[in-house]
């Protein structure tokens, strides 16, 4: 969760998908009575394509537009008729205005559907934002109030659906629209169906790989960059022993001292370039990111700062994280004790598996190189310049 909140910034997707579970199994509680008053969704069929127009069937144009064809080629044998008057006994359309005094009297979803312990006042505003989100979506009929989870759901519609909601998931308006259009006729769990196949898919296909590209980084990126800066030192520094080593009249053997110059630098970048650090690596250690820093001393692990905050929480607020204490405290942080912030072993076999894997390919990846600078440079011939 902490990889979502703080790095990709899509923590919406686990937390919806974690309400999601539960909400199947408390659904899957009820009562049938309870259950039977919401059907199970079932997708709308695709729309008939309109039928070509028969062509035995007389044509009717308005008298304006008939003679306007009169004396040219497009003048057929059409039938001219007056055109039909609107039906005096429809309705009338409502304005504006009465639609949304329309719409807010018939808005009055019962509390009592609902198993979130909140205040009339605060169930109210949630049903009349999901109200917007449901006329927004152009629903034609209002929601069943009683349904079970109907209060749940409209919180649900307003933090997560609904345009600009505090953890608004990445849907498409298709999305949205099918989405709403279902809620609106049940709350079964199937009505989630399509959107939890685009958010699972999400998670399982990009959040998980990126968590664990980003958890194989066993230092901050000062520490990264500072490995790196190393492994270019080292590289340098085995060039030039092996250009002043050549110049020189010192035989072939010596220039194989440039060898421990490559081999470092080589394999520090490499490693470097996956995002670890060789000395961190070498005592299985990783350093703390920074909302671990500043956490409280009381806790004994970072999933009870979680917790504290509330990251966790399905039905919270916006998942910002701006105004978190740890951030300022951080920036104010110099670079060199960035380098050298606190360490903490790694517990995960996993993890230090691969990390294990990917040392040893920095290692065989910088034996190669080594091996072929070294032999260029002792091919040349001594320089005797000294």
């Amino acid at each position: 969760m902490n990889y979502l909140m703080y790095i990709e910034h899509s923590a919406e997707n686990l937390q919806f998908f974690l309400w999601y579970k539960d909400y199947v199994k408390r659904f899957n509680n009820l009562p049938d009575n309870e259950k039977a008053l919401a059907p199970i969704w079932t997708a709308p069929e695709p729309e008939a394509e309109p039928k070509p127009t028969t062509p035995g069937l007389k044509q009717y144009v308005s008298p304006e537009t008939a003679a306007a064809f009169k004396g040219t080629d497009f003048a057929g044998p059409i039938a001219s008729v007056t055109e039909v008057k609107s039906n005096p006994f429809n309705t009338p359309p409502l304005t504006p205005k009465a639609e949304t005094q329309s719409l807010v009297s018939e808005i009055g979803w019962s509390p009592n559907a609902s198993t979130l312990n909140v205040s009339h006042k605060t169930a109210g505003s949630h049903q009349k934002q999901a109200a917007g989100a449901f006329e927004d979506a152009n629903v034609k009929f209002q929601p069943f109030t009683i349904q079970p989870f109907r209060d749940e759901i409209a919180r649900i519609i307003t933090i997560y659906i609904k345009d600009e909601g505090p953890r608004q998931l990445n849907l498409s308006s298709k999305e949205r629209s099918l989405l709403l259009n279902a809620l609106a006729g049940t709350t079964h769990p199937s009505a989630f169906r399509p959107v939890v196949h685009t958010v699972e898919w999400s998670l399982r296909h990009q959040a998980h790989p990126n968590f664990i590209r980003w958890s194989i980084c066993n230092g901050n990126r000062p520490r990264v960059i500072f490995a790196r800066g190393l492994g270019i030192f080292g590289i340098l520094a085995g060039i030039v022993t092996a250009v002043l080593v050549t110049l020189s009249d010192a035989g072939r053997g010596w220039r194989v001292l440039a060898a421990i110059g490559f081999m470092l630098g080589i394999s520090t970048l490499i490693a470097a370039w996956k995002g670890m650090c060789v000395v961190l690596h070498g005592m299985h250690h990783r350093h703390l990111r920074p909302w671990e820093l500043f956490a409280s001393p009381d806790d004994e692990s970072a999933c009870s700062y979680d917790m504290a905050k509330g990251s966790f929480d399905t039905l919270g607020s916006s998942n910002s994280y701006e105004d978190e204490p740890w951030v300022v405290k951080y920036e104010k942080r110099n670079v060199l004790r960035k380098i050298l912030d606190r360490e903490v072993w790694i517990q995960e076999p996993a993890l230090r598996q691969i990390q294990d894997t990917i040392f040893l390919q920095a290692l065989g990846g910088s034996l190669i190189i080594t091996a072929l600078a070294t032999g260029i440079f002792c091919a040349f011939p001594k320089g005797n310049f000294y």
